[in-house]
């Protein structure tokens, strides 16, 4: 059947209240399946009715309505219908599922260093009927009571606080009314840290070979939780409303984490198995903080239907960035925010599948995949820092009030939000939705100067291009002794279309002017000519974090627009990240220079000396006193830019534990970096990754090897990572990611550029394997690099076939987006 339509969910949220269910899982049955027996009590407001359930079992064995039994042969795909429904009724499901090997689902995974068996579920969206029978969609909300059996050596976490195990029988407390989406049970031989905070019992859970890493990384992971539950405490009326807090590391997730209520699910990359920079601990604390505030967005308060997103999504992203600048230790996460993910949402605002941050027509679920995306989170986030610019924070805080106090436990749409807001703020809350929410596309703002023969600034326009309002800062700056120190900041509001003088940085004597300093708006920039000449000359001797990060990410901007050579880009790094004192900057230029600039727009002997800037740059970084955070980005782009004999020896010692950049160590997956980099110049073979694979065994090393082994060149490997790629099942969902990521590292252009057309010969399969294989295939594996006409005809041809999905459909299409970018730069420079 076809995925849930919005017609389909309409109809049935207005027939069915759904009073609780009772779901048993048994974890005993082997490999391949599980049990699943579930209880669902519900109402209908149109006794005589028919519905339907959502179920995807191996086997149904037995289904029950109001004591009398249905068909089983009667499930259609995943629906089973469910005639003349009384006005109470009593549902029952006894079924077998299968486990999964792509996190959606109960995911099953074999840790290979000790052969321990762990599970998680997945549910969202419409993923809950592969772990049990429901009514798969966000406003049919309703306590979850959960038992289950299992070994008698594992720990089971779900949403509910634990009452009882005794012999492999685990019994959990009735959820307060959740969507079916935000399940989860989290088992296994876990290691647990336990703690408290504020009368909230807390967790901590992961592998138990990974119990060093939980123990080393405890410390960090409470106290920003405590933080975060002290500063939504202060910021909301409505306490943490879930009992207890765990938070679970799991094996091959998808996303960073999950906001499942009382067990928020994380990726376990996030317990730092290598030693990581401040910026990779930045991230993970505003994930955490993040995930919380979902709590409140998401959890407490849902959306009613996936085109609110934004709702769960947005909220959650700016008071994660928020709540951890303002209350851990991590107050740079603005910076982080401005450099590298708001690139995220600025690409995909400027594709041709660009959507509104809220009210985006999403007809079915299908569709409301693709739209966990940088406009959902990053646009959206930004959108909310304009909005609390503009209404102030009383306000703003009273609104959010005053909406959770109506929808408690609950749904809510746009409309919803905005009316509570009016109320709060008296202000015309709606026209700014408007303008905001239920509009696409970036605007640009741009700076107009006049300046006399010395440079001097004698007149000062700002420029709003787009068709929303601004509220920002426009930053001036002076060249003092080298340092390029701030003039003053003037607060400007643009309305759409308008021009507007700025006198005081003129009278201040400003000399480099910067719109939107501060980053508090959505917004490209473009400066005066004399601005961006003073940005080239002197970028690192400017003092203030979020400045420079704006700098940066508009020389991103102007890369992908085809208005500033990508070699000139990287002479702009070259000669001033060496001097650079924060972490996420360093990461994002040096993963944007070699990802973008060298990966895709330059070819030949231009990509060539463009891997050359890079190494020469992280070996200045390595070489000066900068912090162990920054040379350890700077050590990573190092080891996968290395060419040459001299380099390839270096990078042989590192990875023996020889001439390793003091103060810095290689870890697992820094080490199977470099084993990729040597395996992807044929300095590396078959039985020396078995060996490196059997020396330490473990994810990174299942992970690592898979992605050596389809980079080494060769037609023979090539066509084995091929066939596994386009084979349903070979490889786990991390697996295939891994081996993608390897693919394209190596081989000569024309086998390579055969391979790029074969790519759209076959991508349509990936239509029937979900929509996670769909978008590692749609994506991960898009041969980005091979912009030649016939590639690109290629991908226009199989974005017309009748058979993608929509997930996979809007994954080919943003990347064909980005190719045509690439062919842009190209041609513009080249």
């Amino acid at each position: 059947m076809p995925a849930l339509q919005r017609a389909e969910a309409t109809v049935r949220a207005r027939l069915l209240e759904v009073r609780g269910y009772t779901v048993h899982l048994d974890l005993t049955r082997g490999p391949e399946r599980f049990g699943s027996t579930t209880v669902i009590r519900f109402g209908c407001a149109e006794p005589g009715s028919d519905s339907f359930v959502d179920l995807e079992p191996a086997a149904l064995h037995r289904a029950v309505l109001n004591g009398q039994p249905l068909d089983v042969t009667a499930l259609d795909g995943n629906r089973l219908a469910l005639p003349g429904l009384r006005a109470e009724n009593e549902l029952l499901i006894d079924a077998e599922m299968r486990y999964s090997r792509t996190g959606e689902g109960l995911h099953r995974y074999t840790d290979p260093a000790d052969d321990a068996v762990y599970l998680y579920a997945t549910c969202g969206p419409d993923l809950a009927a592969k772990v049990f029978a429901c009514f798969d969609q966000p406003d049919l909300k309703a306590p979850i009571t959960l038992t289950a059996t299992a070994p008698d050596d594992w720990t089971l976490v779900s949403n509910g606080a634990p009452v009882k195990s005794e012999g492999g029988r685990w019994e959990f407390v009735a959820t307060k009314p959740i969507s079916t989406y935000l399940f989860t049970v989290v088992a296994g031989p876990l290691h647990s840290v336990y703690g408290e905070h504020d009368g909230i019992p807390l967790g901590l859970h992961a592998r138990r070979s990974l119990a060093a890493e939980l123990d080393r990384e405890a410390p960090e992971l409470f106290e920003v939780t405590a933080a975060s539950f002290d500063r939504l405490h202060e910021l909301f009326d409505e306490r943490y409303p879930f009992g207890e807090y765990h938070q679970a590391f799991v094996p091959e997730f998808n996303w960073g984490a999950m906001e499942n209520p009382g067990c928020v699910v994380f990726r376990d990359e996030m317990l730092f198995r290598s030693p990581a920079t401040e910026a990779e601990h930045e991230r993970r604390a505003m994930v955490v903080c993040h995930e919380m505030a979902h709590m409140w967005f998401g959890d407490l308060v849902t959306m009613r239907w996936w085109d609110d997103l934004w709702l769960n999504e947005s909220f959650a992203e700016m008071l994660g960035y928020r709540i951890a600048a303002e209350s851990t230790r991590f107050t740079g996460t603005w910076t982080g925010f401005s450099v590298q993910r708001k690139g995220w949402g600025y690409d995909a605002d400027q594709r041709a599948s660009t959507h509104p941050v809220a009210g985006n027509g999403t007809r079915s679920v299908a569709e409301a995949m693709v739209n966990f995306d940088g406009i959902s989170y990053a646009k959206g986030a930004s959108a909310l820092r304009q909005l609390v610019a503009w209404l102030g924070d009383e306000a703003f805080f009273a609104g959010l009030n005053a909406y959770f106090a109506d929808h408690l436990y609950g749904n809510a749409e746009l409309p919803d939000f905005l009316a509570a807001l009016a109320a709060a703020s008296g202000r015309d809350v709606h026209g700014w939705a408007e303008s905001w929410l239920r509009t696409s596309g970036v605007d640009t703002l741009r700076a107009e100067t006049e300046r006399a023969a010395d440079g001097a600034l004698t007149a000062l326009t700002v420029v709003n291009e787009g068709e929303r309002p601004h509220l920002i800062e426009v930053g001036g700056y002076r060249v003092e002794d080298g340092r390029v120190v701030p003039a003053g900041r003037a607060a400007v509001e643009l309305g759409p279309g308008r021009r507007v003088a700025v006198p005081a940085l003129v009278e201040a004597g400003a000399q480099l002017v910067v719109p939107n300093d501060g980053d508090l708006t959505w917004a490209k920039i473009r400066l005066d000519a004399h601005s961006w000449r003073l940005v080239t000359e002197s970028l690192s001797a400017v003092e203030d974090d979020v400045t420079r990060a704006v700098l940066w990410a508009h020389a991103r901007d102007l890369v992908r627009d085809a208005e500033l050579d990508p070699a000139a880009y990287l002479g702009l790094m070259e000669r001033h990240l060496p001097a650079e004192n924060v972490d996420s900057i360093v990461e994002a230029v040096l993963t944007f220079a070699h990802v973008h600039v060298v990966g895709r727009h330059l070819t030949g002997a231009r990509r060539t000396e463009g891997l050359a800037a890079i190494s020469r740059t992280a070996r200045a970084l390595l070489a000066g006193d900068s912090s162990d955070g920054i040379r350890l980005a700077a050590l990573r782009a190092a080891v996968e830019t290395s060419g040459g004999e001299r380099q390839l020896a270096e990078l042989r010692g590192w990875l023996t534990g020889e001439s390793v950049p003091a103060g810095l160590a290689i870890g697992p997956e820094l080490r199977w970096a470099g084993l990729a980099r040597l395996a992807s110049l044929g300095e590396l073979d078959e039985p020396q990754i078995a060996a490196e694979l059997a020396r330490e065994p473990g994810t990174e090393a299942e992970f690592g090897a898979a992605r050596c082994r389809a980079a080494l060149p060769g037609s023979a490997t090539k066509a084995a990572a091929w066939q596994d790629l386009f084979t349903p099942d070979a490889m786990s969902n991390r697996v295939l990611e891994a081996t993608a990521r390897g693919f394209w590292t190596s081989g000569s252009e024309d086998e390579m550029g055969a391979y790029a057309l074969r790519y759209f010969e076959r991508i349509g399969e990936a239509a029937h394997r979900g929509d996670i294989i769909s978008r590692l295939l749609g994506e991960t594996l898009y041969p980005v690099a091979h912009a030649t006409p016939e590639v690109l005809g290629a991908a226009e041809h199989a974005l017309a076939g009748a058979e993608l999905t929509p997930s996979l459909r809007r994954n080919l299409a943003d990347c064909t987006d980005d190719l045509r970018r690439t062919r842009a730069v190209r041609a513009a420079f080249e």
